[in-house]
């Protein structure tokens, strides 16, 4: 087995971008989200987020790909939200999904970001921090394939 650490910035909203994760909402959600990695060996370094969408620190380890990683987090956690009727409809994650690598001396920087998201977001809004992240990592020049 080799030895694999590379840190990934992942960013993902709900369905519609709907406004739905409230401070406690958030705050059980999180906490699910990290015993379910945990258990199936993710190491979130840390997660964070705001009305609609989440940001998390992820390092992929040996045999983990950011679609596999995606998958296990975002499917289990909505199954267990409308499990436990923590939101008053049905909820789902949006399909899309930002993932950019973060070198070794930008995770302190990338940690602290998702640590403020609350005061980030009074000053910005999510569209607007939306098309900073586009624009920033040039997303809107790639060719999807």
């Amino acid at each position: 087995m080799g030895y694999v650490k590379i840190w990934i910035h992942l960013v993902w909203t709900t369905k519609n971008r709907e406004p739905i994760l409230t401070q406690e909402i958030r705050r059980d959600i999180f906490r699910h989200i990290r015993k379910n990695a945990e258990k199936k060996h993710i190491y979130i370094d840390y997660i964070n987020g705001h009305l609609e969408h989440v940001h998390c620190l992820i390092s992929l380890g040996y045999g983990q790909t950011i679609d596999k990683i995606l998958m296990l987090l975002k499917g289990e956690s909505s199954f267990w939200i409308n499990k436990n009727k923590i939101s008053s409809g049905k909820f789902e994650w949006q399909d899309e999904y930002f993932a950019v690598s973060v070198s070794e001396s930008a995770v302190n920087r990338v940690r602290d970001y998702i640590k403020n998201q609350e005061n980030h977001h009074k000053k910005k809004s999510f569209n607007d921090e939306y098309q900073e992240f586009i624009s920033k990592y040039k997303f809107d020049v790639l060719v999807q394939g």
